[in-house]
């Protein structure tokens, strides 16, 4: 994630004690990326700070920053987290509430053990991250000026989609702010999105290296609308141990499809070999596209979709996506697909 010189004192806290096991495409410094909590990184609470008796919710966070509860809120810190970042560090960061009267929750997140909750300020322009941990121990904390571009979010597509899965999915990234959408900074993926599957708040059970143990691997991916496909790739082999990624081919495996009205969906990180579609096919709403995979840049089991303004969709503009049944799906939503 970049920052501006602004918000230089911020990267204090931005040392977030979790690791990545969903990222997505990247060509060059431009990435389309999912990130999750390893299932590996607990804390138990019998290693946090023993002088910190009195814990707090969640929800509670964003009033005890308003309030200057500063200590309490470091006393949470799991272990990891406390070594990264102290109690003074904590103390330089107050001025990053001045003006502010209050933070609402945009989004909840509980997914492989941990918990993610983002609030914004109401004009939109500040925003707060922090991941908790099964034991209800702060593993990061993130406090950021946000970027809002108002006059694209405005636009939707011309064509509207259904989701492009049968069955129950999770929205890991998706929304209008950097915080529920990473890819919200890069205008080419600025309204994408990043599905998995979960039960009980993890998206894969037994063995975490294995392909087979996720959920989403394998599901049916399908046309979102009806189009023409225009371009694919079938051919990349999906990452195992599950964590490993293949950056030559950011994409992996994936369908574009010309719906007309310079509009163009891509689903992409396709299973080897699934895609049933040859270029040229027209393609109803509801047609078989692949399997759901994990191939290119790629380090779980998910969908990347997202509709973009021309067929390199790397170079091109996303666009924002107008669905059928809902305004938009923001992380953390649970989708019941027909």
């Amino acid at each position: 994630m970049h920052m501006n010189t602004k918000s230089r004192l911020l990267q204090i806290v931005c040392a977030i004690a979790m690791v990545g096991a969903l990222s997505a495409c990247a060509r060059n410094t431009t990435d389309i990326s999912t990130n999750t909590p390893s299932v590996n990184q607990t804390t138990s609470s019998t290693e946090v700070n023993a002088v910190n008796t009195k814990t707090f919710q969640p929800e509670e966070l964003p009033d005890l920053l308003l309030q200057g509860k500063l200590e309490m809120v470091h006393g949470q810190f799991d272990s990891q987290f406390q070594q990264k970042v102290s109690l003074k560090d904590m103390e330089q960061l107050s001025a990053f509430h001045e003006g502010v009267k209050s933070y609402s929750l945009q989004s909840t997140m509980k997914i492989n053990g941990f918990s993610k909750y983002v609030w914004t300020e109401p004009s939109g322009a500040k925003g707060i991250q922090a991941i908790f941990n099964s034991d209800g121990r702060i593993s990061g904390l993130l406090l950021l000026p946000l970027e809002s571009f108002p006059e694209t979010d405005a636009k939707k597509s011309v064509t509207t989609f259904a989701l492009p899965f049968h069955g129950d999915w999770f929205t890991f990234w998706g929304g209008t702010n950097v915080l529920v959408n990473y890819h919200y900074e890069h205008p080419s993926q600025r309204y994408a999105y990043d599905f998995v599957q979960q039960k009980n708040g993890s998206s894969y059970e037994g063995d975490a290296t294995k392909l087979s143990s996720y959920y989403a691997f394998g599901q049916p991916i399908l046309a979102s609308a009806p189009g023409k496909v225009i371009e694919l790739k079938n051919q990349i082999p999906d990452n195992e141990p599950v964590g490993t990624m293949n950056e030559k081919e950011p994409s992996g495996n994936y369908v574009v499809i010309d719906h007309g009205n310079g509009e163009y969906s891509m689903y992409a990180h396709l299973k080897k070999g699934s895609v049933k579609v040859k270029v040229g096919d027209q393609v109803q709403t509801g047609d078989l596209l692949g399997l759901c995979g994990n191939s290119g840049n790629s380090s779980e089991p998910h969908l990347h979709f997202q509709v973009s303004n021309g067929v390199d969709l790397f170079q091109s503009e996303s666009i924002r996506v107008q669905f059928r049944k809902s305004e938009d799906y923001i992380q953390g939503t649970t989708i019941k697909a027909p």
